[in-house]
């Protein structure tokens, strides 16, 4: 059992949960016991696309949690909440209502290389602690800004039953960079249109290279570790390293590089490479100057 489960996560429910959830099932499911982790937090709040990881896929969980992610959003404007999504109380009101036009005028500035302030109700550690925890606990946190972008940032088509000129809610779709808070984003957006707003949907439809159509439900998940048969869900381990050319190696070639030593005399362009032998992942390596060194072991 090495590879990836892409979940779709329903709102409610925090990533360490999900990952307690499929190590029940593979248990209720009699399978052998294996590491398990995400790659990527999503809010509590939203959904989507989270890929989960067994056994060696494990030691790829930080190059899910660097890769660029897509969401679709609605912000809704008139409102600010003090964690900028349905859960918080009101902090600040305004009776402007952007039309969209006006929302489709400012996208560009929140495109590219942009300086966004992290919510307070986030993960990021503050002195040592959750700014989430240090916020609940009534402490007025005051967050740097930091560089973070966002490849592309489109509005969705109106419903057919939304006023053409002034709306009080708009959905779009972002491709951002690893530390983007979408929170952030809708604020922002809402601040640039001289109004207020918060986010009210937030759905993860990308995940590096994991997408909504390759994910399950928890309930499928379940269903398939009873039957035994989870292993028909399962991607493998080199779904996470579609954009790393594979690299094939000798037996030999093969042994040194899964004690850790390094080669030298590969023909291959710089760079990161997948190093298999016989189509069998043995290594995240990397080729710098004349010498190929291992960045990444898997014991498969």
């Amino acid at each position: 059992m090495h590879g990836w489960l892409v979940i779709d996560k329903p709102a409610g429910l925090g990533s360490t949960q999900i990952v307690s959830a499929v190590k029940r099932a593979l248990r209720q499911g009699g399978y052998p016991k294996v590491k398990v982790g995400h790659g990527g937090t999503l809010d509590p709040l939203a959904s989507g696309v989270l890929p989960v990881a067994l056994g060696e896929a494990t030691k790829l969980c930080g190059r899910m949690l660097d890769a660029d992610k897509v969401y679709d959003f609605t912000v809704r404007f008139g409102e600010e909440t003090a964690t900028l999504d349905c859960e918080g109380e009101v902090v600040a009101r305004s009776d402007v209502r952007p039309s969209r036009r006006d929302v489709e005028a400012v996208l560009e500035q929140f495109t590219g290389r942009i300086d966004q302030v992290p919510p307070v109700y986030s993960a990021l550690k503050v002195d040592g602690r959750r700014a989430y925890d240090r916020a609940r606990a009534g402490e007025e946190l005051e967050l740097k800004a930091r560089s973070v972008t966002v490849h592309w940032l489109a509005l969705h088509e109106a419903p057919p039953r939304a006023c053409c000129n002034h709306e009080a809610e708009v959905t779009l779709s972002a491709r951002v960079s690893k530390g983007t808070y979408i929170r952030s984003l809708a604020r922002d957006i809402a601040l640039a249109l001289g109004t207020v707003g918060h986010v009210t949907m937030l759905r993860r439809v990308k995940a590096g290279p994991f997408v909504l159509d390759s994910s399950f439900s928890l309930d499928k998940v379940g269903e398939f570790a009873q039957a035994r048969q989870l292993e028909d869900l399962l991607l493998p381990l080199t779904a996470g390293l579609d954009d790393i050319p594979a690299l094939s190696v000798t037996p030999d070639q093969a042994r040194a590089l899964r004690q850790g030593r390094k080669l030298a005399g590969i023909a291959a362009k710089p760079g990161l490479h997948l190093a298999t032998d016989a189509f069998v992942p043995v290594a995240l390596v990397e080729l710098e100057g004349a010498e190929l060194r291992v960045v990444r072991g898997f014991n498969l």
